[in-house]
């Protein structure tokens, strides 16, 4: 079932920690850097937009779902890195509150539906992943983690 949402403006990812469950290894140590700026960049130039497109046509969630995660900030909850021990584009899916039940915006939920909810914002975030390695391959000038220098620029230097 195809939604015909509006598009929810993308995650703001600076000022982020570490990621959720991220563990430093020895030989990254000194390269901590999760290139947030450059993926929220990519992001506003139509990853998100395509991402979210895409997800939207294949969901099993309605628009009064839809309104949950927004109100809950759930959208904003995203959070796309790059992994330096891995070298590799991640993400991490927001899930919904564990205090849902006593929260007004979605005590009329039940478990299977906040469970619907949880595997549809893992879904989001994997559609929208995607976007973000195309757009990544795309650039004919990437270096070997796919941060091309010409592309995203000298950043902080």
């Amino acid at each position: 079932m195809a939604l015909d949402i509006e598009i929810p403006e993308p995650p703001d990812l600076s000022n982020r920690g570490t990621p959720r469950g991220f563990e430093w290894e020895e030989e990254t140590l000194g390269g901590e850097d999760f290139y947030r700026e450059d993926i929220e960049d990519v992001l506003h130039e139509g990853a998100w937009t395509e991402g979210v497109n895409e997800w939207s046509e294949y969901t099993n969630l309605d628009e009064a779902h839809i309104q949950v995660i927004g109100d809950l900030g759930l959208f904003q909850a995203f959070d796309f890195y790059w992994d330096p021990t891995e070298d590799r584009l991640r993400f991490d899916a927001p899930t919904m509150p564990d205090d849902w039940r006593e929260r007004d915006l979605s005590e009329s939920l039940d478990s299977s539906t906040v469970s619907l909810i949880d595997n549809e914002l893992d879904d989001l975030g994997r559609a929208v992943h995607e976007m973000l390695e195309d757009e990544l391959e795309r650039n004919s000038d990437s270096s070997d983690s796919g941060w091309g220098e010409e592309e995203y620029g000298n950043r902080g230097e």
